[in-house]
């Protein structure tokens, strides 16, 4: 019989570790002994299934199971212990509050002035009442005619 090499040995040594010392899954025995006292819950039933299929579950989740695994008298202390302590390592989530809506247009008050600036002086002037009334129905000015009542704001003095 040839001798085992290094790589061979630890191989087996993990192997033989894996048979005597299983994995220690907390959750998953409460999650069975909670099924087991109560398997017509849906709730818990339903938290197996994703505990089993994506391998964790939410701080929410946790702490139903936890409430539920307070009224189970199988489950030992140091189980419950260690799933609260699962449960405050995990971190919480704040939702923040929504950010006010922004008006969509702003007034310009520097441009109100100067349109009133102008129509006290020239009260008929045509082109700066039909601004005026754009401004006034909260409609955007372009860049060209906001330039004009400048213009015309700068004849004034």
């Amino acid at each position: 019989m040839p001798k085992a090499s290094l790589g061979e040995k630890s191989i087996h040594l993990f192997l033989f570790l894996e048979f005597i010392m299983p994995d220690v899954d907390v959750i998953r025995d409460i999650l069975e002994q909670a099924e087991i006292a109560f398997p017509a819950s849906a709730f818990i039933k339903s938290i197996h299934q994703q505990y089993l299929n994506r391998g964790g579950l939410s701080k929410k989740q946790l702490e139903g199971l936890y409430q539920i695994a307070q009224k189970v008298n199988t489950i030992s202390t140091a189980k419950l212990s260690t799933l609260e302590a699962i449960i405050l390592k995990k971190p919480t989530r704040f939702k923040s509050d929504k950010p006010e809506p922004a008006p969509l247009y702003k007034k310009d008050e520097g441009l109100n002035k100067m349109i009133t600036a102008i129509l006290e002086k020239y009260p008929h002037h045509k082109r700066v009442l039909f601004l005026k009334t754009k401004y006034d129905n909260n409609e955007v000015l372009t860049s060209a005619e906001i330039t004009e009542i400048e213009k015309f704001f700068k004849m004034l003095k």
